[in-house]
């Protein structure tokens, strides 16, 4: 049966008005509908590619995709940042294709070769099958990933002229080989780097580095590669591009393609009866609130895409809306878990074109590469953490001609509470940079003794790593790591992988694994960093939607012991965390106040943790946790007020550690709108009175050893950042602190002392001497 097709409009009408919920909806934004604008193809297209584009119903391409055909075809690094279902792939590969054929008729078949990076094995599964029906079977693609069998790697280091894989292979298997690789890299002419924008904060500034050691080693065989970039929408596409690059980009940004209107709307769940940590209202959460929306849309056939945070929410929003739904619908509802098999996915995607499927609960891996556009409406449970992906979710509704329905619903969160009553914060505001810092000298050091290993440092590779490279190198030496000969240049001298040294996702520390203690299977791993929080002894684990109680912690082999368990309550870990200033790098007067960035390091230790009813948030114990502490240095921004401004505010001593405590959770909630983070990339400390500074203060600071760029955004973008905190504050409609905006899911001290009113009036007297409130003030 073919799903019925309705207006956005009348959608929202009915959610909003059934079942007494007008009072949810806070926002409702509406799109106009965009045409499309072609163009001709650029000259340099080959023929055979403009044949096979049409046979796929592409007369002409849209604007953006002939701009960037020509901009690749001239050699300039080029980053196409436009919006979801907009045809980025044609416009990368088009330029790569029509090089890679003309290679074909070298004497060897391979004169041009091309490299395509994707953060997913997926996602280069789905751009293999793309090129395959663009390109005639002479253009040689193929998968070269973990999953590629040993006797089929020969192969494609040999024959294959478009070879695509992702970061970490291209780290840990092609450049520590390039020997074997040489052939391919004398004739690069493209590397694509695609969904760019997912390379972010430290694992952002790892790949940096990647691709200026694979620029390095193709200059050592000849070549000079055209980098491509394809990204959601960002804001300054071009910088991110130079930044993970290292070269000058330009950026394609018009969308040219062709959209429907669309109907946004933002929506808070109602407070219900339940209380949570110290006596706080609690709202009904995100997920139970998609889930009946869910169940109303698709009783009325509107095919359907709900995104939520993880895999055991996916499970349980289709769960939900099935039990209400009951046959013959509930067979037409599913979640989309992790796995991600190529096939599954195809399935799916095949049940929701022709309306079999009406509703799909997801994680945001939905949100990479995977087609499903042409819904009717999509439900985001819960603010994904940026406006990217925002927009990446929201763009998977609506048909060329049809319009389509958003809706936001907020989680008990201060950044969700904020935005569906701040719309002006997503409609009016341009979406997030790329956060990434590549002069990170804790991420820099491991790559310049991979670099070595590959081939010897010499002076002339020190511009490309950085102005960071050269004072690390007798930092190197000093461990044994590099050597310098005679020569000025510099060698590894260890028997092992310099490669195995660099962990591209992880931070810091061998990671933990976690294994089925009955079984001994491995389930999976957690980073070291996060261990002592998520997988200590007691602590409730997720994994692929099932739970775990981990029975042991074993901190010197690096294991977790989990059995599999149904407990009717969640865990979180109670912390201490003390905070030093090792150097300030920048202070900014406020007024009395002052605003610093610099480098700090944080020793933190767990405690003990709470069990949570999971229904309700409700506290049914604790327990004491016998861990040793972890030191991370790391780089933030502070701010310290005096006592003179704590008389102003009508602060007294008792209230201050719980208005600087407020302020420090609203801000970390916050921080996400300004900086391409989540609020687990971040920590903070509030102080009454710090020995470092004297004074009253409270840190941010990046949760990634070295720094990832997050605290420095936060630094530089502090008014708005800090006068949006205030505001999320104020607006909320607890009496004394809540979820929605003061307190914190991650809270190591139980979320006390916590004093909303005295955070508001701690941060008018901060934000009083801010520079942008004094230059207003005179004039």
């Amino acid at each position: 049966m073919p799903p019925r097709h309705h207006q956005p409009e009348a959608l929202l009408t009915t959610l909003s008005t059934s079942r007494g919920r007008a009072d949810r909806l806070t926002h409702t934004e509406h799109m106009a509908a965009r045409p499309a604008r072609y163009a001709p193809w650029p000259e340099g297209i080959r023929p055979e590619i403009v044949a096979a584009a049409g046979e796929l119903g592409i007369t002409e391409p849209w604007a953006h995709q002939a701009e960037a055909m020509e901009l690749a075809q001239s050699g300039q690094t080029v980053v196409l940042a436009t919006g979801t279902a907009s045809g980025k792939s044609l416009g990368y590969l088009a330029p790569v294709l029509s090089e890679l054929l003309s290679g074909t008729e070298a004497r060897n078949g391979r004169g041009a070769t091309a490299l395509y990076l994707a953060p997913t094995k997926a996602l280069a599964a789905d751009q293999r099958r793309r090129a395959s029906e663009l390109a005639p079977g002479r253009v040689r693609a193929a998968l070269y990933d973990g999953d590629t069998p040993f006797e089929e790697r020969e192969w494609v280091r040999q024959y294959a002229s478009y070879v695509l894989t992702n970061p970490d292979m291209l780290h840990r298997g092609i450049l520590p080989a390039h020997p074997r690789w040489a052939s391919f890299l004398k004739t690069l002419k493209y590397v694509v780097i695609d969904e760019c924008h997912t390379y972010r904060g430290v694992f952002g500034s790892h790949v940096a580095q990647v691709l200026r050691r694979l620029r390095r080693l193709c200059a050592r065989y000849g070549s000079s590669p055209t980098f491509l970039l394809a990204s959601a929408t960002t804001a300054d596409p071009a910088v991110t591009a130079r930044r993970l690059t290292g070269l000058p980009a330009v950026a394609v940004t018009e969308d040219a393609s062709p959209r429907g209107p669309l109907v946004f709307a933002l929506w808070e769940p109602p407070l219900t009866e339940n209380v949570g940590e110290q006596g706080a209202p609690v709202r009904r959460t995100a997920t139970a609130e998609a889930g009946y929306l869910l169940t109303d849309l698709v009783e009325q056939g509107t095919r359907t895409v709900v995104f939520v945070r993880s895999r055991r929410a996916a499970e349980l929003v289709a769960l939900q809306a099935q039990e209400q739904l009951g046959n013959p619908l509930a067979s037409r509802v599913a979640a989309y878990r992790g796995g991600y098999l190529a096939e599954e996915r195809r399935g799916l995607e095949q049940a929701l074109h022709s309306g079999r499927l009406l509703g799909l609960a997801s994680t945001s891996a939905l949100e990479l590469g995977v087609d499903v556009s042409g819904l009717d409406a999509v439900l985001m449970a819960g603010y994904p953490g940026t406006r990217a992906s925002l927009w990446q979710q929201a763009g998977r509704a609506g048909r060329e001609a049809q319009g389509a329905l958003a809706v936001l619903i907020a989680r008990d969160d201060p950044l969700d509470t904020y935005l569906v009553h701040h719309p002006e914060a997503l409609f009016d505001t341009p979406v997030e940079a790329t956060v990434l810092d590549p002069d990170n000298p804790h991420v820099l050091a491991p790559h310049l003794c991979a670099a070595a290993a590959e081939l010897p440092l010499g002076a002339e590779d020190l511009t490309l790593f950085g102005p960071s490279a050269e004072p690390l190198l007798p930092v190197l030496e000093k461990r044994g790591l590099l050597r310098r000969r005679t020569d000025g240049s510099w060698y590894w001298t260890r028997r092992e992988r310099a490669a195995d040294a660099v962990d591209l996702r992880g931070s810091g520390g061998n990671p933990v694994q976690i294994v089925e203690g009955s079984t001994g299977r491995l389930l999976g791993t957690v980073d070291a960093a996060a261990a002592h929080t998520t997988v200590h002894t007691g602590a409730v684990h997720l994994h692929q939607g099932r739970t775990y109680l981990v029975q042991d912690l074993d901190l010197e082999t690096s294991v977790a012991l989990v059995e599999p368990a149904d407990p009717p309550y969640t865990t979180s870990a109670r912390d201490i965390t003390s905070i030093s200033v090792l150097s300030t790098d920048t202070t900014v007067e406020w007024g009395e106040a002052r605003l610093c960035f610099g480098s700090v390091e944080v020793v933190n230790q767990v405690v003990g943790y709470l069990r949570k009813r999971i229904s309700t948030g409700e506290v049914l114990g604790e327990s004491k946790l016998d861990l040793p502490p972890r030191t991370l240095r790391t780089r933030a921004v502070w701010w310290s007020v005096t006592e003179d401004q704590l008389l102003d505010a009508v602060i007294p001593f008792d209230q201050l550690p719980g208005a600087a405590h407020a302020a420090e959770h609203a801000s970390i909630g916050l921080l996400p709108l300004f900086a391409t983070c989540d609020r687990w990339d971040i920590g903070g400390v509030s102080v009454p009175l710090h020995p470092d500074t004297g004074l009253p203060t409270v840190f941010v600071y990046d949760g990634h050893s070295g720094g990832a760029g997050f605290a420095e955004r936060g630094f530089h973008g502090a008014e708005q950042w800090l006068t949006a905190t205030r505001e999320a504050i104020a607006a909320c409609e607890c009496e004394r602190g809540c979820p929605s905006c003061v307190q914190s899911p991650k809270c190591g001290n139980g979320n006390d002392p916590l004093d909303k009113a005295a955070a508001v009036r701690l941060l008018d007297v901060l934000l009083a001497g801010a520079p942008g409130r004094q230059v207003s003030k005179d004039g």
